[in-house]
């Protein structure tokens, strides 16, 4: 006994639809992640080119009622702005957050900074820098 087959022969009837399915999820697949690739590099490159002062903390030092902090500022030549400070408490309280300043012509500041405090603080935490 014979078995018939439920295929037509190869090459004879064109494209079957499950190759034109594939065929079209490949398409649709490169074209998002092309989109995909264009809105991460879109944003990599306002967060990373577009920021104008950058600051890290190097170190600090706490006592009853303020923290001293050592800023390292890097920012472009004659951009001005201000940078952000906070302090907590050890039970995470918020006790201290100020703004300061960078309005010199430097492209690297370096400098103590004193950030008030309403109790003691254990944390210097560099929150941001922003551009004017």
């Amino acid at each position: 006994m014979s078995t018939a087959s439920t295929r037509p022969p190869e090459g004879r009837y064109g494209r079957s639809s499950d190759e034109r399915a594939d065929r079209t999820l490949k398409t649709v697949g490169a074209v998002l992640a092309v989109l995909l690739l264009a809105l991460v590099g879109y944003f990599g490159y306002h967060y990373v080119g577009q920021n104008k002062i950058s600051a890290e903390v190097i170190t600090f030092d706490t006592s009853e009622d303020a923290v001293e902090v050592h800023l390292e500022v890097h920012k472009d030549a004659g951009a001005e702005g201000y940078c952000t400070l906070r302090s907590q408490a050890e039970d995470g309280d918020e006790v201290g957050r100020a703004d300061f300043r960078f309005d010199r012509d430097d492209t690297r500041v370096d400098q103590v900074v004193t950030l008030r405090t309403k109790a003691r603080g254990t944390t210097a935490e560099l929150l941001g820098c922003h551009a004017d």
